[in-house]
């Protein structure tokens, strides 16, 4: 898709409400580098993004009856959402990177609806194992309780009906997985609204491979200066939990620092006795090492029964966006 070329930023007429709204957003997918993106876009002096990421304010579908947000979380009114970008400076571009929006059903229409010329960046993961990562990520945040990826995966069906759903999930939509990979009823919701041109598609590869030339696309789609220094970034891979006991405990721990009245007693009393020992850098690497594990091998069998799956969906998006992605994800081995 053809980058973009404007203005960076329109002046608001006469009387207009000053505070400014986003004019490109990052729209997803969850562990395809939107965070590593988000942080270095956001170091570039033309460009203001909030401290809140994934503010997910326009993905109204998401904001289910699990919910449970905290006072101070993420906006719920048009005022708290437009506070973020306060701070902006006229001069600067103004985003936001929320990956939900993405599979959002509601999100592109209410985007469009406040930011008819928005610019949308997409970074799409070849299904299975964005699928698989995706899983690990649930687990991780306590969203996920079914560790076993085949087994959740069996689980969509139970899900869709409001059953089998974890206590702690507040979306309950995020673990039907399959609907995460329906790449072009997502695109197409956002091209129905937006102008065409307006739509950045990146590919998880391209940005693996080379990260920095991909930002340097990015800025040109955004029209800011591209060959500002820009500090290339590369988020972390996500480890497995190897003591769910401890993993719990740590998780707990945490929540009794940001709210002790809500902590349990376990929680408050391991918080109060080893503050300093639990925030020294040696004590937390030894503990990452008795928490975590290097992710077990993918059971092949199961890839590629999704790979099969899917493959229908890779040979519809390669001709949508005019790339063959069936040789590079390695679907033309699927027969």
């Amino acid at each position: 898709m053809a980058d973009l070329v404007k203005p960076a930023v329109a002046p608001a007429p006469t009387g207009a409400d000053p505070r400014r709204l986003p004019e490109f957003f990052v729209v997803g997918h969850q562990k395809c580098g939107t965070t590593a993106l988000y942080l270095m876009l956001k170091s570039h002096p033309q460009i203001f993004m909030p401290a809140v990421k994934e503010p997910r304010f326009f993905a109204s579908d998401q904001r289910s009856q699990y919910a449970r947000q905290p006072p101070g979380g993420r906006p719920r009114t048009l005022d708290d959402y437009l506070s973020l970008f306060a701070a902006a400076r006229p001069e600067q571009r103004v985003g936001e990177a929320s990956p939900q929006y993405l599979r959002s059903t509601a999100a592109a229409s209410a985007i469009a609806a406040v930011q008819p010329d928005a610019r949308i960046i997409a970074i799409l993961r070849e299904p299975a194992s964005f699928l698989r990562s995706f899983h690990m990520q649930m687990v991780s945040s306590k969203v996920e309780t079914q560790r076993s990826f085949r087994k959740a995966l069996a689980l969509e069906s139970r899900r869709r009906q409001g059953e089998r759903v974890p206590r702690h999930c507040h979306h309950p939509e995020a673990l039907l997985y399959s609907e995460h990979v329906r790449y072009v009823a997502q695109l197409q919701r956002f091209d129905a609204v937006l102008p065409r041109e307006n739509m950045l598609v990146l590919v998880y590869d391209d940005f693996r491979r080379d990260n920095e030339a991909t930002v340097r696309r990015v800025l040109r789609f955004l029209d800011v200066e591209e060959t500002a220094p820009i500090e290339t970034l590369d988020t972390e891979p996500l480890k497995a939990v190897r003591a769910v006991p401890l993993f719990n405990l740590t998780a707990a721990v945490r929540r009794a620092r940001k709210n002790p009245a809500a902590a349990g007693p376990l929680a408050r009393g391991v918080n109060a006795l080893t503050p300093g020992l639990m925030r020294s850098e040696a004590f937390r690497a030894r503990w990452r090492q008795l928490v975590y594990s290097a992710p077990a091998p993918p059971e092949e069998a199961l890839m590629r029964e999704l790979r099969t799956r899917f493959k229908p969906e890779v040979v519809a998006l390669s001709e949508y966006l005019d790339r063959d992605l069936v040789a590079l994800w390695g679907y033309d081995e699927i027969a």
